[in-house]
């Protein structure tokens, strides 16, 4: 295994029943690199990002993250090793506010072991102003913001509990043209604080710009993996849709 890896999968395989969902892929992530995943619905992204977190266990293959085989059982243990995954619901409580959701299940207690309101409040507002996010009061329930201002709270808090990897699963999915330039916004300040994230969408031409390198899943394959100067949005349209005229044409594509 390479040291530049920090996440690397080998030979992945997912059965469900006679359904292989995943077929033999290969997937790493490198040190500050941000990797595009992409496919159409039913490519096998999803599972192969809950084979990475714990959900799934593999049928076969390996997983190493930070340089040791991992067989994560459950997202508790994927989150204890450094990985964060913000699904498209962001995973935050609509009825609460801010600063709870920011901590949410990592509170800090005061010297009689109740809520550190009062921590939990300056360091939400602090991590969301790292982010270029300025809301009035940490007291603010969630439900009162925008969808971008939810997904910039979802990862202003994975930068703040450190992080290695985070997964992005559709982050700008249901969101205005403005917004989702800001959360790719948030997404380029994740590389430029070391850490590394895999974007996951069906949608190339947002992916393309803010991605390192991109990967393409088809049928449970994987058919594209390269640097984003060495294949081009035309390339990884036709792999992702399966142009079978065009086919031929990418076998250069998959290392």
């Amino acid at each position: 295994m390479s040291n530049d890896h920090l996440l690397r999968c080998e030979n992945i395989h997912k059965y469900f029943g006679k359904v292989h969902a995943l077929e033999g892929v290969d997937f790493n992530v490198g040190q500050a690199e941000v990797v595009g995943l992409v496919g159409d619905n039913g490519a096998g992204k999803s599972t192969l990002i809950k084979v990475i977190c714990g959900i799934f266990p593999p049928t076969k293959g390996k997983m190493y993250f930070k340089g040791k085989e991992q067989n994560f059982s459950s997202p508790q243990e994927s989150l204890q090793a450094g990985i964060e995954s913000i699904q498209q619901d962001q995973a935050l409580v609509e009825e609460m506010d801010i600063k709870r959701n920011f901590f949410l299940g990592r509170e800090p207690k005061n010297s009689v072991g109740l809520l550190d309101v009062k921590q939990m409040g300056k360091e939400s507002l602090d991590g969301l102003k790292d982010m270029g996010l300025e809301i009035r009061s940490p007291d603010v329930e969630v439900k009162e913001l925008s969808g971008g201002q939810r997904q910039g709270i979802a990862i202003a808090r994975a930068l703040h509990f450190n992080f290695d990897l985070i997964i992005l699963d559709e982050p700008t999915n249901n969101l205005s043209i403005k917004e989702s330039k800001k959360v790719y916004q948030y997404i380029t300040e994740l590389k430029q604080n070391n850490l590394s994230a895999i974007l996951i969408s069906h949608a190339i031409q947002e992916v393309y710009p803010v991605s390192d390198r991109i990967v393409v899943l088809r049928n449970g394959k994987k058919i594209i993996d390269q640097d984003k100067e060495n294949v081009t949005q035309e390339e990884v349209e036709t792999a992702i849709i399966g142009d079978i005229e065009a086919e031929g044409d990418l076998e250069h594509i998959v290392p």
